[in-house]
């Protein structure tokens, strides 16, 4: 079995620096500057490990350095380089692209031009795998790939179709790929609109992926279909719950941003605000503002369901970091009632980054679906294998 690599070295750096997404030059120096990691690198590692652990005649053709050589030397896998870009600097393992003094380098292999050159040289494989977010899905697209394709979600905005649950998921799918295949939407995002509170995705295109519906993460879809109220409702209980003195981290999500009008608070949209007796204790945090209020004082976590999806951890909240979770005393679910039941059964995931840190949520997690509603639903590790 032959499978292509492309890595986006820089998908997801602005995550967990609360910057809600990390297209462009600036906002990936911006990222790095704030202590922002590479993580796209060790989630393609990562899928590849699952690949081998079931096809052990895998062989990969990816790209030199950084988009893809490093994650599958680190994963152990055989592979060829079977495409170079301009400028590739040396790299020094998985982590993503490193500097002769070991700092970070994300100068090279970061455009829209080197995926979509390497969409071409990578043409003859059974799968391509690619790692990244949705404008990496956009630029694989855009590249008119010939092998059907497959992601690897490392981005901050993962909400296309295209990509497998977890990586994990990811390397086993490509592992059992037969040659059938589906469409799956790619949608299209403007990030500096995305930053701004205005989500607004569109569809874009679709992409041949293999026929796995269940390892899918499919698109996401939005609250719009909710009746009246619904989040209001959710709102009104989570501040009845709030116990005093005690901190509440609100995540992205249009019933959180409910949360806070609940409050009389003009939360940051897409951003994870703290609140704590009912005022603002800190706006928009990264990840490690929010770890060490967590360390300091006794914080819960308030996370939305993304729709169609059914994310609660892993999605636009990178802030939610595994470290972070450990830290706070619990974690508080909303979702609507019509959310819950449009995931037809499916499970509500987590995608930390860290399965062990995902696995402590597996089982059931009460759902806030209103005032004095709630509901029991099951949760799991998107690296479980699915059936």
């Amino acid at each position: 079995m032959i499978v292509g690599l492309i890595v986006n070295p820089v998908a997801g750096l602005g995550g967990a620096v609360a910057l809600k997404g990390s297209d462009g030059p600036d906002i990936q120096a911006r990222a790095l500057a704030l202590g922002a990691v590479p993580r796209a690198a060790e989630r393609a590692a990562a899928a590849l490990r699952a690949l081998r652990a079931r096809r052990p005649d895998v062989l990969v053709r990816t790209v030199a350095g950084p988009m893809g050589e490093d994650s599958a030397r680190a994963a152990g896998v055989p592979y060829r380089v079977a495409h170079r870009p301009p400028a590739t600097s040396t790299s020094t393992g998985a982590a993503g692209p490193r500097t002769s003094t070991g700092a970070a380098d994300t100068r090279t292999s970061t455009g829209a031009a080197d995926t979509r050159a390497a969409v071409a040289a990578l043409g003859d494989v059974d799968l391509l795998l690619f790692a990244g977010g949705d404008g990496t899905a956009r630029d694989v697209l855009d590249a008119g790939p010939r092998p059907p394709v497959l992601g690897v979600p490392a981005g901050v905005k993962v909400y296309s179709g295209c990509f497998a649950v977890s990586p994990a998921a990811a390397g086993a799918t490509a592992a059992g790929f037969d040659g059938r295949t589906v469409d799956a939407e790619v949608v299209d995002l403007d990030e500096e609109g995305h930053r701004a509170g205005l989500v607004g995705a569109r569809l874009y295109g679709t992409l041949r992926v293999p026929a796995a519906r269940e390892r899918l993460s499919g698109r996401k879809t939005g609250s719009s279909a909710a009746p009246p109220g619904s989040a209001d409702s959710i709102a009104r209980a989570v501040v009845a719950g709030m116990r005093p003195g005690t901190a509440y981290a609100l995540g992205p999500g249009a019933t959180t941003l409910a949360v806070g009008r609940a409050l009389g608070l003009a939360l940051t949209p897409l951003g994870v605000d703290v609140v704590r007796d009912g005022a603002l204790l800190a706006p928009d945090v990264t990840e490690q503002r929010l770890h060490a209020i967590a360390m300091s004082q006794v914080t819960h976590g308030v996370l939305s369901v993304i729709g169609g999806q059914g994310f609660v951890i892993g999605r636009g909240n990178q802030q939610f970091s595994p470290r972070v979770l450990a830290a706070l005393a619990g974690v508080v679910v909303l979702a609507t009632q019509q959310k819950l039941a449009a995931l037809g059964g499916r499970p509500l995931l987590v995608d930390s980054g860290d399965p062990r840190a995902d696995a402590a949520f597996e089982g059931h997690v009460r759902v806030v679906t209103g005032h004095r509603e709630s509901v029991l639903y099951r949760i799991s590790s998107a690296s479980e294998e699915l059936s």
